[in-house]
């Protein structure tokens, strides 16, 4: 057996920065992962099957639908029985899919040594830099990951309003598909507060298509910036969910409260962004 986390990913920025001719959209992003996310199983059996458990169980496909499942077929070797134990909601704009497909990746590798198989973003774009799970910048259609300046302490709430939004439909409502990257050189941030301020002149151009399609969005970044000791708040990838960035443990797990109290339907939770995860096997 062996089981793997699958980190929740989150998009600090998302630029849009074009569109090739096989409709795939160009991005630079920078991207960091969260102490909170689902957890794959994996063990050895007579043919390939998949179980889903969790809170969030509700809804998630069991058959190659699922990125999990399919991730696994594409990997050579012997046939498992795979659990997802899952947490984060749907098509929240935090990887969720793409995370527990690499984290499959990672289990399996783990427990007998496969390969991993070519061209992961076939999978999806998020898949390599789920597979990496450490801060990076992911740029082209998410193939190339580049190492960045250390991010300094981030604690963070994520809020989703239990919203999906489908990120082709997003895609589609997004008018300027070619926009200014990054600064080809990030900078160095000596503390959050500056790190914040450097991430308040960046974006995610999704964010403005995404509420567009649900408008909640707009209520739930209007709600976290309101929160005391909010630095920032910003949509991630293509939504719903958003995060807001304080200073310290203790202002987020607050400003969690406060939200919770106002949004008991709101899926919100605390976490720390920046640290990478890795996965825990036995056999």
């Amino acid at each position: 057996m062996s089981e793997a986390f699958a980190p929740a990913k989150i998009n600090l920025t998302l630029h849009v920065t074009g569109r090739r001719t096989d409709g795939f959209h160009l991005l630079d992003s920078l991207v960091a992962f969260a102490t909170v996310g689902d957890r794959v199983t994996v063990t050895p059996a007579a043919a390939w099957s998949l179980q889903v458990t969790g809170p969030m169980a509700a809804g998630v496909p069991v058959d190659d639908g699922n990125l999990t499942l399919r991730a696994a077929l594409m990997s050579e070797g012997t046939p498992c029985a795979i659990t997802l134990d899952k947490h984060l909601p749907l098509a929240s704009g935090i990887g969720g899919g793409s995370a527990d497909a690499a984290a499959t990746l990672r289990a399996l590798v783990a427990l007998d040594g496969r390969a991993l198989p070519p061209d992961l973003t076939r999978l999806g774009a998020d898949v390599p830099v789920c597979l990496r799970a450490t801060p990076c910048r992911m740029s082209g259609i998410g193939e190339t990951l580049d190492d960045v300046p250390c991010l300094p302490p981030i604690h963070a709430v994520l809020a989703n309003p239990r919203v999906a939004v489908p990120t082709p439909d997003v895609f589609a409502r997004l008018a300027e598909k070619s926009n200014p990257p990054m600064p080809e050189s990030l900078p160095d941030w000596p503390d959050t507060r500056a790190f914040a301020r450097w991430l308040a002149t960046q974006r995610n151009d999704l964010e403005r298509p995404a509420q567009d399609i649900a408008p909640v969005i707009g209520t739930v970044l209007s709600r976290l910036t309101a929160t005391d000791g909010c630095l920032l708040a910003r949509m991630s990838g293509s939504g719903a969910t958003c995060f807001g960035i304080y200073d310290s443990a203790l202002m987020a797990t607050r400003a969690a409260e406060s939200l919770r109290t106002r949004h008991p339907e709101w899926w919100v939770v605390t976490t720390r962004l920046g640290a990478g995860q890795t996965i825990r096997a036995t056999t």
